[in-house]
């Protein structure tokens, strides 16, 4: 069995809640020994065609991809999170979609965006109500204050960034652990579509699926496997950079005992996160098949 450090399936770049543009990521990716990498920015596609030149100018192999906010397929487990010591788990969970390298193109690109389109418009509304609350709290801050750290898609990460710039939290974890993490006072739920529409969207386009960071939702391992195998998602991504060792080899005795591939993923965001970019290993034999299209390029 072959392990390879070579591929770095999950990094956002600017066009979510990355603070990196997206020839920048592509050369860290490179510098780190990744010679197939994926950008998988939140619910959108605007990196793709930046990011397949960027790859292409230093000479390694991108793989179009995104990152997709859906409902929770299954409910958390309270004495499986005090397990895991997790305090809080999310409120929805992350589906990585992978696309075939002949995807990064107007037209495929616009008819995924149609498909993310009413969710992204969700996410507007959603932080319109979060700023209101916010102000119950005397935090006054416009729209445009957290747009501008928005480049595409916005999110809390923005809006965490916007409270830091106006002096009313001292970092962004403040701002997420007492103001507009999941169940804080400002918080607000999020329009979202399920897992299932999810993979059909994904499938239409000759993708496929993994779901990303699975420690995060508070799901034993022997529920959460059959449940991805039965609602077709391909993979899961076992090799995730919070993962410990313990967990990655529980994932991957699971998927290989269902049929299910593992995908791996720095999730790197930016140089002031916790996550380098790349050091993402997997096992080669347990990647989906889908991947040996970027590796014969």
């Amino acid at each position: 069995m072959r392990w390879s450090q070579e591929w770095d399936l999950h990094s956002h770049t600017v066009n979510s809640d990355g603070m990196h543009d997206e020839p920048t990521v592509a050369r860290m990716m490179k510098n780190e020994g990744v010679r197939y990498w994926s950008l998988t920015d939140h619910d959108t596609t605007s990196g793709w065609i930046e990011s397949a030149k960027a790859c292409t100018n230093i000479g390694i192999i991108f793989i179009p991809g995104i990152e997709i906010t859906c409902k929770p397929g299954l409910p958390m487990n309270i004495e499986y999170m005090q397990e895991m010591e997790l305090k809080n788990a999310k409120t929805s969970w992350h589906l990585l979609a992978y696309f075939p390298k002949e995807s990064v193109n107007q037209t495929t690109m616009q008819e995924i965006e149609n498909w993310l389109s009413p969710f992204k418009s969700n996410r507007v509304s959603r932080m319109i109500s979060m700023l209101e609350r916010l102000q119950e709290f005397d935090m006054k801050i416009s729209l445009e204050e957290v747009s501008r750290y928005a480049k595409d898609t916005i999110g809390r990460p923005h809006l965490a960034k916007a409270m830091l710039a106006k002096g009313y939290v001292d970092s962004v974890d403040e701002a997420f652990d007492f103001w507009i993490g999941d169940g804080r006072p400002a918080h607000v739920e999020n329009e979202q579509p399920s897992i299932q529409d999810a993979v059909t969207m994904v499938k239409k386009f000759g993708g496929i699926t993994s779901l990303a960071h699975p420690v995060n939702y508070g799901v034993e391992t022997e529920k959460l496997l059959p449940y991805l195998k039965n609602v077709q998602v391909d993979a899961i991504e076992a090799f995730h950079s919070s993962h410990d060792a313990k967990y990655r080899h529980e994932l991957l005795n699971a998927s290989r005992n269902l049929g299910i591939g593992v995908t791996t993923g720095s999730d790197f965001h930016g140089t002031d996160h916790n996550f380098n970019a790349g050091r993402a290993l997997v096992p080669i034999s347990d990647l989906p098949e889908f991947f040996t299209q970027f590796r014969n390029v």
